[in-house]
Protein backbone atom coordinates (compact mmCIF):
# COMPACT_ATOMS: atom_id res chain seq x y z
CA UNK A 1 0.00 0.00 0.00
CA UNK A 2 2.77 2.53 1.05
CA UNK A 3 4.92 1.96 -2.38
CA UNK A 4 1.60 1.77 -4.22
CA UNK A 5 1.24 5.21 -2.71
CA UNK A 6 4.92 6.44 -3.52
CA UNK A 7 4.67 5.51 -7.03
CA UNK A 8 1.44 7.20 -7.63
CA UNK A 9 2.94 10.38 -5.61
CA UNK A 10 6.18 10.10 -8.27
CA UNK A 11 4.20 9.98 -11.35
CA UNK A 12 1.82 12.75 -10.24
CA UNK A 13 4.98 15.32 -9.46
CA UNK A 14 6.38 14.02 -12.67
CA UNK A 15 3.72 14.52 -14.79
CA UNK A 16 3.47 18.14 -13.14
CA UNK A 17 7.09 18.91 -14.06
CA UNK A 18 6.92 18.08 -17.21
CA UNK A 19 3.11 20.01 -18.02
CA UNK A 20 5.24 23.38 -16.56
CA UNK A 21 7.65 22.45 -18.94
CA UNK A 22 4.90 22.72 -21.96
CA UNK A 23 3.50 26.25 -23.37
CA UNK A 24 0.14 25.41 -22.28
CA UNK A 25 -0.66 28.07 -20.05
CA UNK A 26 -0.50 31.78 -19.13
CA UNK A 27 1.71 33.83 -20.09
CA UNK A 28 2.16 37.91 -20.14
CA UNK A 29 3.90 39.00 -23.21
CA UNK A 30 6.40 42.13 -23.00
CA UNK A 31 6.83 44.96 -25.23
CA UNK A 32 10.35 44.71 -27.35
CA UNK A 33 10.93 48.59 -27.00
CA UNK A 34 9.85 49.19 -23.78
CA UNK A 35 10.19 46.23 -21.75
CA UNK A 36 6.73 46.69 -19.94
CA UNK A 37 3.78 44.21 -19.92
CA UNK A 38 1.96 44.40 -23.40
CA UNK A 39 -0.81 41.81 -23.25
CA UNK A 40 -1.78 38.13 -21.05
CA UNK A 41 -1.88 35.42 -23.83
CA UNK A 42 -3.54 31.79 -22.81
CA UNK A 43 -2.25 29.24 -24.61
CA UNK A 44 -4.19 25.38 -24.73
CA UNK A 45 -4.19 22.45 -26.55
CA UNK A 46 -6.50 21.29 -28.64
CA UNK A 47 -8.01 17.75 -29.35
CA UNK A 48 -6.28 17.80 -32.65
CA UNK A 49 -2.92 17.96 -30.61
CA UNK A 50 -2.27 21.26 -31.92
CA UNK A 51 -1.45 24.15 -29.71
CA UNK A 52 -3.41 27.63 -30.11
CA UNK A 53 -3.12 30.92 -28.15
CA UNK A 54 -5.51 33.79 -27.89
CA UNK A 55 -5.07 37.59 -25.94
CA UNK A 56 -6.68 36.79 -22.61
CA UNK A 57 -5.85 40.67 -21.69
CA UNK A 58 -4.32 43.72 -23.03
CA UNK A 59 -2.01 45.08 -20.82
CA UNK A 60 -1.27 48.32 -22.99
CA UNK A 61 -3.97 49.39 -25.60
CA UNK A 62 -2.41 51.29 -29.08
CA UNK A 63 -4.87 52.31 -31.06
CA UNK A 64 -8.06 50.30 -31.76
CA UNK A 65 -9.52 47.29 -29.61
CA UNK A 66 -10.03 45.91 -32.70
CA UNK A 67 -7.47 44.23 -35.28
CA UNK A 68 -8.02 46.59 -37.67
CA UNK A 69 -4.65 46.01 -39.62
CA UNK A 70 -5.35 41.81 -39.76
CA UNK A 71 -6.22 40.31 -43.32
CA UNK A 72 -8.05 36.84 -42.60
CA UNK A 73 -10.29 35.87 -40.41
CA UNK A 74 -9.50 37.83 -37.66
CA UNK A 75 -10.27 41.12 -39.58
CA UNK A 76 -11.80 44.13 -37.42
CA UNK A 77 -12.13 41.31 -34.55
CA UNK A 78 -11.77 42.61 -30.93
CA UNK A 79 -8.17 41.97 -29.75
CA UNK A 80 -8.83 40.40 -26.69
CA UNK A 81 -10.05 37.37 -27.12
CA UNK A 82 -8.70 37.38 -30.36
CA UNK A 83 -6.34 33.95 -31.50
CA UNK A 84 -3.17 35.21 -32.47
CA UNK A 85 -1.19 31.43 -32.50
CA UNK A 86 -2.35 28.80 -34.53
CA UNK A 87 -1.16 25.18 -35.27
CA UNK A 88 1.73 24.21 -33.03
CA UNK A 89 3.24 21.06 -32.57
CA UNK A 90 5.70 19.23 -30.67
CA UNK A 91 8.58 18.71 -32.22
CA UNK A 92 9.38 15.21 -32.19
CA UNK A 93 12.11 14.36 -28.93
CA UNK A 94 12.36 17.80 -28.39
CA UNK A 95 10.82 20.19 -25.91
CA UNK A 96 9.87 22.54 -28.83
CA UNK A 97 6.60 22.95 -30.51
CA UNK A 98 6.53 24.66 -33.77
CA UNK A 99 5.37 24.87 -37.44
CA UNK A 100 2.64 26.95 -36.26
CA UNK A 101 1.65 30.70 -37.24
CA UNK A 102 1.90 33.68 -34.71
CA UNK A 103 0.05 36.75 -35.22
CA UNK A 104 1.03 40.54 -34.46
CA UNK A 105 -2.24 42.33 -33.54
CA UNK A 106 -0.80 45.92 -34.26
CA UNK A 107 0.77 45.21 -37.96
CA UNK A 108 -1.04 42.59 -39.32
CA UNK A 109 1.93 40.46 -40.01
CA UNK A 110 1.80 36.07 -39.85
CA UNK A 111 5.35 34.65 -38.83
CA UNK A 112 6.00 31.36 -38.64
CA UNK A 113 6.28 30.44 -35.07
CA UNK A 114 8.85 28.21 -32.60
CA UNK A 115 8.14 28.11 -29.04
CA UNK A 116 10.89 26.87 -26.47
CA UNK A 117 10.32 26.62 -22.68
CA UNK A 118 12.80 28.05 -20.74
CA UNK A 119 13.78 28.00 -16.79
CA UNK A 120 12.04 24.23 -16.00
CA UNK A 121 8.66 26.44 -18.12
CA UNK A 122 9.08 29.55 -16.03
CA UNK A 123 9.33 31.50 -19.27
CA UNK A 124 8.56 30.65 -22.61
CA UNK A 125 10.77 31.77 -25.60
CA UNK A 126 8.69 33.36 -28.77
CA UNK A 127 10.79 33.21 -32.00
CA UNK A 128 8.60 34.29 -35.08
CA UNK A 129 10.15 34.05 -38.60
CA UNK A 130 9.81 35.22 -41.64
CA UNK A 131 12.10 33.56 -43.92
CA UNK A 132 15.61 33.68 -42.22
CA UNK A 133 14.78 37.09 -40.33
CA UNK A 134 13.30 36.17 -37.24
CA UNK A 135 12.48 38.16 -34.06
CA UNK A 136 12.34 36.75 -30.41
CA UNK A 137 10.61 37.57 -27.20
CA UNK A 138 10.51 36.07 -23.94
CA UNK A 139 7.61 36.25 -22.27
CA UNK A 140 6.88 35.07 -18.30
CA UNK A 141 4.37 32.18 -17.15
CA UNK A 142 1.68 33.56 -14.90
CA UNK A 143 -0.01 30.09 -14.42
Amino acid sequence: MIKSFWATSLLLLSSLACAQNSPVGLWRSVDDGTGEAKAEIRIVSEPSGQLTGRIDKALVQKGSPNCNVCTDDRKDKPVVGLDIIRGVRKTEGKDVWENGRILDPENGKEYTVRLTPLEGGKQLQVRGYIGVFYRTQVWQRIE
